[in-house]
Formats: structure tokens, sequence, C-alpha cells
């Protein structure tokens, strides 16, 4: 039987030419974030989980259930600028994580700043699938594959892991309905980033038809939907679509009202507060 981990610490387990993985495990990286993966076990918290990708359902998808897998080569960031319409060149570009606005707080800004002067910017979220049960018994049967020691008790755990579809589409969507009065009332754009496995799911059960495909910039909401292409077994993400609408598309979805408004400045003074050579987007 064919393990379910396809990616641990942002390496491919079906490769022809397999990592250290015994080097992995003790260093515990995230590529993506450049730091250790931060997705640690309740019960031992200096222990990362470090699955970022996993084969689900009959077709054998590989479905990511880490966001912070969508951060590889900083693409998602690359295919937003085109919604910084007053971007200019000379500007300097800013990615800034986490900041709260009314309605929640936003995964990343990418920013256009002129001597650390915001000039206009975007918002956006990152969406992968929720698990359901523990992944934890097919992640130490992969590693034990590969001659690492690994607890007994873990590997023969018949505990399942499941998708959980709907209340990860449900949550998103609520969500982003919070927020989007905002970004609307400033005349900005909020990106919504997310596995077309997802996204599809969302077309199927949700109303999802009055969505602009292709995307139209003078909507405020964006899709930005991906794909993980393999080449060798090796994954890598790539934009395969993009949809858009507005505040009254999204409650459409749902037939939610949020309250939710800002004043531009406001949003401004606290991205400026974070523009730091460290938040310059680099490649």
């Amino acid at each position: 039987m064919t393990n379910k981990v396809v990616e641990l610490f942002g390496h491919s387990t079906r490769g022809s030419t397999a990592p250290n993985w015994a080097e992995l495990i003790r260093r515990q990286p995230c590529p993506f974030l450049n730091r250790k993966c931060v997705k640690i076990r309740k019960s031992q918290p200096n222990i990362a989980i470090g699955t970022c990708t996993l084969e689900y359902g009959a077709d054998k998808n590989a479905i990511v259930i880490c966001p912070h897998r969508l951060l590889e080569r900083k693409q998602i960031f690359t295919d937003c600028l085109h919604l910084l319409t007053n971007h200019e060149p000379g500007n300097e570009l800013h990615v800034v994580a986490e900041r709260s606005i009314p309605g929640g707080s936003i995964d990343y800004f990418l920013v256009s700043a002129k001597n650390r002067k915001v000039q206009d910017f975007v918002g956006i979220e990152l969406q992968t699938l929720d698990t359901t049960g523990t992944i934890w018994p097919e992640r130490q049967r992969f590693l034990q594959e590969q001659g690492i020691r690994v607890k007994r008790a873990d590997t023969e755990s018949a505990k399942p892991f499941g998708m959980n579809w709907k209340m990860t589409a449900k949550t998103i969507l609520v969500q982003l309905h919070h927020k989007i009065e905002t970004f609307e009332s400033i005349n900005k754009h909020l990106v919504l980033v997310a596995q077309d496995h997802l996204i599809e799911y969302m077309r199927r059960e949700f109303a999802f038809s009055h969505l602009n495909e292709p995307a139209r910039l003078g909507d405020t909401m964006q899709f930005h939907v991906y794909g993980l292409a393999s080449e060798e077994s090796v994954f890598r993400l790539e934009l395969r679509y993009r949809l858009s609408t507005d505040q009254a598309g999204i409650a459409s979805c749902l037939g939610l009202k949020a309250n939710a408004k800002i004043e531009l400045q406001q949003i401004i003074k606290t991205l400026e507060s974070m523009l730091t050579d460290a938040t310059l987007l680099t490649f």
C-alpha cells in the first residue's frame, strides 16, 4: 500500500532521489517559511509534524493541508502584482504578515511603498483543507519505511484521517464575507489563495455560478486557484485559473451580512509601521 504522505518537510516522498530523512526529522525545517516547521504536536510541542500534502480519495489526489506550502517560490505574491493598480516603477514591494482588520486578521499584505510610505496594497488569505482524525500514524509508517526508528504503537495505530471539506469551505466563506466589506469600502483587493480541489468542492456545494471567470480587475474579491504539477513525482505549485466577485457576490454564497468598516488611513498607518528591510519582497 502506498503511504498517504505525499510531502514531508517540503520534500516529495515519491521522488526518485530521496533526501536525508533522518536529517530532516532532526532539523524539522519548513523550506517555505525558511524556519522550523510550525505545525507541532499538541502532546509534544518540541516535535513538528511536517506534513505538507497528503494523498486522499479514490482518485488519489495530492491534497495540500498546510497553508505555508502555498508560499513556494513566493509565486502567490507575484501573481497579485497586477492588483496593485497604484504601483509604479521605483516603488518597493513588501510582504507584511498577519495584520488585523475588522472582521478578523489577514494572512499577508502585498504592499507597494515609496520611501516607506504605502502607495497601494492587496490583502491575501491562504486556505488549505483541514483534516479530521490524525495523520501521525501515516507519517510514522513512512519514516519506518525509510529505516528510521519510531514507536511501534504509532505505526500499528489504525486511527484514520479524513478531509473536513464542508467545515473548511463554509468557514473561509464566512470569514471572507466578514472582511470583504472593509476592502470594498476602501477600493482595495482581497485575494483568496487556495488549491483547485478545495475550490472545485466549493463550486459544487455553494452558489458560485455568479462569480466571474476569468476574473475581472474591477472586482474586490479575487480567487487565485492553484494546482500541484508533478514532474517525476516532485510537485510544483502553479496557477490554474482565477475567479472574482464583489461583496454582494460573497453574500450570495452564504446569505449572510457583516458590518466591518474601517478608514483607509488606519490600515495604511498599521502597514507603514511594519515596513522594514525584512519585509522586502525578494526572490
